[in-house]
């Protein structure tokens, strides 16, 4: 059987920069719909998670990430904080440590 030269020739197919402008489009688009549904709300989130772990005062009580609940006895500027989490019985640790303000005080009425 013989090849005619009409089915012998290259067929005309769409230039290389088209291509790539049709892959480009929807990539940026995919980008877009995770940006705002996976990177900014977790943006969000840790922002609220470092104002709150800001906000901390004496007599707040705080949940920690091992699980315990106590009482801020007091907050130092280095970053540290100390929690009452018995009677008497006192522990440092950071304000990483903190998970949740489970009840907060308010602030001491200047008068």
């Amino acid at each position: 059987m013989l090849v005619t030269p009409a089915f012998a020739q290259a067929a005309g197919g769409a230039p290389v920069g088209s291509l790539m402008n049709s892959m480009l489009i929807p990539m940026i688009l995919v980008f877009g719909i995770m940006w705002f549904f996976l990177i900014r709300p977790q943006q969000k989130k840790l922002k609220a998670d470092e104002a709150m772990r800001n906000a901390l005062r004496r007599g707040d009580q705080i949940l920690t990430q091992g699980g315990m609940i106590g009482k801020v006895a007091k907050v130092k500027d280095d970053g540290e904080l100390e929690v009452e989490i018995a009677t008497g019985v006192k522990v440092r640790m950071t304000r990483a440590a903190v998970l949740q303000v489970m009840s907060k005080t308010e602030p001491a009425s200047e008068s």
